[in-house]
């Protein structure tokens, strides 16, 4: 690729960006009302949650079926600073966050011994671990009771430009690590370990580089997602289902080992979960089962994936015709 195509295809890659963050931040102005702005938020909840699953899973090839307990961590951080010290909760933006990368440091110097799936197996069970002994410990986090605190906010609108912020950190920080030297080390474990290990790359240690900003950005959705609903409980936050296994839905379906995938694929899953729910009802987890099978089936790589594969195929293409002519 020449110079002058590097720079064009820098600049539109900068003017999608410029009219992206312009279009999110008019998007709550667009729709008003309260329950469309949750909607919203939901979408960039789980779109950073992707983006921090998104850098192990996706780019470095460690698939994670325990991130609910990273993002269980962040919720009670910021819940139980309110429950026993009554402090801001909002305190656990910094709390949460910290206290599931310090956390993943041990789990991942035993975990990363693993690999394919008995390292996924080992992180279903430490979701389910946590899970455990936060209901079982009562005195400490009031266990199935749970943790209600009284929202700082009644406005959405302030929620909604705290979780695009953190969606926009999210993207940068998996952007500038897939595109630097770790990210090259990330994609080679992911590939082939073996022949990374036998190239020099320290592999345990990269795994622990992508696990670290991938927990500590899943806990501070975890302790936004507290002051945001104002209640948990340990069922919902540590949840294999609702949390684990669909943050791996939303990557997925938007694309794995992209940078925009995980934002489209929660915004589809999101809308169409919604959709489903309202027209469905009950039957709205069957249908959304039956599409998450077809977009395995006939969008192996995600939206964003496939869209990526068909430009590249069709730039293949035009380049092959004006070889030949």
């Amino acid at each position: 690729m020449t110079n002058s195509s590097k720079e064009k295809k820098a600049r539109s890659s900068l003017v999608g960006v410029v009219f992206l963050a312009l279009l999110a931040l008019g998007l709550p102005f667009l729709f008003p009302e309260p329950y469309h702005r949750h909607i919203l938020i939901m979408i960039l909840i789980w779109g950073t949650m992707g983006t921090a699953w998104n850098l192990l899973g996706g780019y470095a090839g460690q698939v994670s079926f325990g991130h609910a307990a990273f993002f269980g961590l962040g919720a009670y951080a910021a819940g139980l600073l309110d429950f026993h010290l009554k402090i801001s909760p909002w305190w656990g933006m910094i709390l949460g966050p910290v206290l599931a990368a310090v956390v993943a440091i041990p789990i991942g110097l035993i975990s990363f011994r693993l690999r394919g799936p008995y390292f996924a197996l080992a992180t279903l069970a430490l979701g389910e671990i946590f899970r455990l002994i936060f209901n079982n410990w009562v005195s400490f986090t009031n266990a199935a009771r749970g943790i209600l605190i009284m929202p700082a906010f009644t406005d959405k609108l302030i929620y909604y430009f705290i979780a695009l912020a953190m969606l926009a950190v999210s993207l940068l920080t998996v952007y500038l690590l897939v595109n630097s030297k770790m990210g090259y080390y990330f994609v080679a474990i992911r590939e082939d370990q073996d022949a990374a290990e036998a190239l020099g790359i320290p592999t345990s240690r990269y795994k622990i580089y992508a696990l670290l900003p991938s927990a500590f950005l899943t806990g501070l959705v975890g302790a936004f997602y507290m002051n945001y609903v104002a209640f948990i409980d340990p069922h919902v936050v540590f949840s294999l289902s609702d949390i684990s296994v669909m943050v791996i839905l939303v990557v997925m379906m938007g694309g794995v080992a992209t940078i925009w995938g995980p934002p489209v694929g929660a915004a589809v899953y999101i809308a169409l979960n919604e959709i489903f729910r309202a027209r469905l009802g009950p039957a709205n987890v069957l249908a959304f089962g039956l599409l998450v099978c077809l977009v395995i089936l006939f969008l192996p790589n995600g939206i964003i994936g496939e869209i990526s594969h068909w430009r590249r195929f069709f730039r293949g293409r035009k380049v092959a015709t004006i070889s030949g002519d």
